[in-house]
């Protein structure tokens, strides 16, 4: 059983990344005990924090260790705030895996929202040409948003959190950033977001019960009196080092969302824990998808461990003129409240596992996809690690 040790300091961040750097080929793994600072040991070495830095950029972003372990995913009946769809408890596995210490900034997302422009070059200049041999490296870009003075209404600074995509836009974003990093990156499951916030506890946050305390660690109606959004990272982290899972904003997992929560689990679980990567509720349809943590508009109850939201695409895009509707963006509220951040696990997942993470699963999404493509009002491009070089010598103007 992996074991987390020691605690998160700047020095030791340091000093890890130092090691990793010049001793090491796998980003975030070390094979000598870390001297100080907080590791997780594992049978393939010791995961410690690690920067990335996207490719082409100066922006860069930490990756922290989490450890395995086997916690009860959901919340009793006896918490307050208790719903439905948290329960029953249920026993999970979890295996080692690396989760950004924050959310995804506009200034990170800002960058993706650029290859739209630059596919759109490509394509006009026959550069790069999407085959039926290379296309599944390929992602299509977002579009220009429909309002942006509605979605950057509380800011677009560039260490706010993005906001107002859709699951899919967020999937395509996680397969951009691995493909030119060389990363396995990807959204959460329902059970390893869970289990990363509660960080070892068991409790309605992952500090204890008393909703008093979240101020410290959360911006949440409370905190933010509903007047504006907060830069990510301001708050205090959690005990794995991983900022505003309480609050900020509600963060997209993989999952489809159920109202019965984990009722179809039930069964299963009786022959004991079930690995994360079985307790998965893979979607087919387009929504209801799960969002988790509540949002800097929430209350505090909204905001628990276990606590969390199913989308709404009509709703959601209740505002949207487009037809067919964007497959990449929202333009309601409460979507200026959803944001994502990313993990890496610490087993690389086969080719086909990895893509069910990243591509369209749904009939509607993709036939909402096809219609802008053909239409000129999407466009679709490779993603590899030559693409920031591409990008310079194309100089595409910001």
């Amino acid at each position: 059983m992996p074991r987390v040790l020691a605690v998160l300091t700047a020095s030791a961040c340091l000093l890890a990344s130092a090691t990793l750097s010049v001793a090491e080929e796998v980003p975030g793994l070390v094979k000598t005990r870390p001297s100080e600072g907080r590791y997780v040991e594992t049978d393939q070495g010791f995961m410690v924090p690690y920067s990335v830095t996207i490719p082409g950029t100066e922006l860069s972003f930490r990756m922290v260790p989490v450890p395995g372990g086997t916690y009860q995913m959901g919340s009793s009946e006896d918490e307050p705030g208790h719903k439905e769809d948290e329960g029953p408890q249920i026993p999970v596995q979890v295996e080692p895996f690396w989760m950004a210490e924050r959310e995804v900034n506009w200034a990170e997302y800002r960058e993706f929202m650029k290859l739209y422009v630059v596919f759109k070059r490509f394509e006009q200049q026959k550069l790069r040409a999407v085959t039926e041999e290379n296309r599944v490296d390929a992602i299509t870009a977002p579009t220009q948003l429909y309002e942006p003075s509605f979605t950057f209404e509380f800011g677009d600074d560039d260490n706010l959190p993005a906001v107002t995509m859709t699951q899919y836009a967020a999937k395509q974003y996680s397969k951009w950033l691995s493909k030119v990093t060389g990363l396995q990156l990807r959204l959460p499951s329902d059970a390893e977001w869970e289990y990363a916030c509660r960080a070892g506890s068991q409790t309605a946050y992952f500090f204890g019960d008393d909703p008093a305390e979240l101020d410290e660690y959360a911006w949440y109606a409370e905190t933010t009196n509903l007047e504006e959004i907060k830069p990510v990272a301001t708050k205090k982290p959690n005990p794995w080092g991983l900022y505003d899972m309480h609050g900020s904003v509600a963060e997209w997992v993989i999952d489809e969302y159920r109202e019965d929560g984990y009722a179809w689990l039930a069964e299963k679980a009786k022959n004991g824990p079930i690995p994360a990567s079985e307790a998965i509720a893979w979607p087919t349809e387009e929504y209801p998808r799960t969002v988790r943590g509540g949002s800097w508009e929430m209350d505090a109850e909204e905001c628990r461990c276990a606590s969390k939201l199913g989308s709404n695409v009509p709703d959601w895009k209740a505002e949207d003129p487009n037809l067919p509707l964007s497959p990449w963006w929202f333009t309601s509220d409460p979507a200026r409240g959803v944001g994502f951040r990313l993990v890496r696990p610490l087993k690389e997942m086969p080719r086909e596992e990895i893509a069910r993470f990243w591509e369209i699963d749904s009939e509607d999404v993709q036939y909402d996809v096809d219609v802008r493509l053909q239409e000129g009002r999407g466009v679709l491009g490779i993603v590899d690690e030559t693409l920031p070089q591409a990008i310079e010598e194309l100089g595409v103007d910001e």
